[in-house]
């Protein structure tokens, strides 16, 4: 089954980072993605830039609103995701807990849903 791990963490703590400790996240994130590929369990992956580059679309009644950045402001917020393959939750939760933010930030893990097949 696919499972998607959203990546959240407080982008002020990030922003605080040495470029010593940046690096070396990246270089946990980037290890952790490349044994989750020799794994088989790694499809896809990307991290996203900072919040402040987001833009919320809502359309209502035909009326399209654009606005800057997410909508519900968070302590945490999303910084990227893998979509991974898992045999059940419990196996995609223990993937999970692999990714280096969950240490300081949180990964939430969700099962993609099946759509009927016409």
């Amino acid at each position: 089954m696919k499972y998607l791990c959203l990546i959240y963490y407080d982008e002020q703590c990030v922003d605080e980072m040495s470029d010593e400790q940046w690096q070396a996240l990246v270089a946990r994130c980037l290890a952790c993605g490349e044994e989750l590929r020799a794994s088989g369990h790694m499809l896809a992956g990307e991290p996203l830039q900072a919040v402040r580059t987001a833009r919320t679309v809502r359309v209502r009644d035909g009326v399209a609103t654009v606005v800057d950045g997410p909508f519900a402001e968070t302590r945490e917020q999303l910084a990227g995701f893998y979509l991974i393959e898992a045999a059940d939750q419990s196996e995609a939760e223990a993937i999970a807990a692999k990714i280096p933010p969950a240490t300081f930030g949180s990964v939430e893990v969700r099962p993609l849903r099946q759509l009927p097949q016409r």
